[in-house]
């Protein structure tokens, strides 16, 4: 397998793995090499760095999380903390009130509660606002 990082006409960029470089000649030449983004069929390779192999046999260390991903986790701990504390609990009815505080057929207040995908569509679909509560499970090490 090689890959190529490849740039459309209207200069998008995105990478592209073909069997071998004559499979891309191949493809380049019949034309079926498209733009991933959209769809342009004026494509060419772009420069890109070159992969070097290590030559010593150091290893890499590899950390198990992002630096910052334990801070992340604090903050969508304290935004599920103050949405449970300060806003109403609907239960399976989330949807529903979802719409009414949209529509202004009740008070606005903060809501949470559960809705199904369907549910979670049709709210898009009609230009309610909202956002997923995340569970982010509690740190146990």
């Amino acid at each position: 397998m090689i890959q190529y990082a490849l740039q459309c006409s209207n200069g998008h960029r995105y990478d592209a793995w073909f069997k071998s470089a004559a499979a891309y000649d191949e493809q380049q030449a019949r034309g079926i090499v498209n733009c991933a983004v959209c769809g342009e069929a004026h494509v060419e390779k772009a420069p890109m760095a070159p992969a070097v192999a290590r030559t010593d046999n150091e290893r890499v260390p590899l950390s198990a999380a992002h630096p910052d991903a334990k801070k992340f986790r604090e903050m969508l701990r304290e935004y599920r903390r103050q949405v449970t504390t300060e806003a109403d609990y609907v239960g399976d009815r989330f949807a529903e009130e979802a719409r009414k505080i949209h529509f202004e057929e009740v008070e606005a207040r903060g809501i949470y509660g559960e809705a199904t995908r369907d549910e979670v569509t049709a709210l898009l679909e009609d230009g309610v606002d909202f956002l997923p509560l995340p569970d982010v499970p509690e740190e146990h090490n």
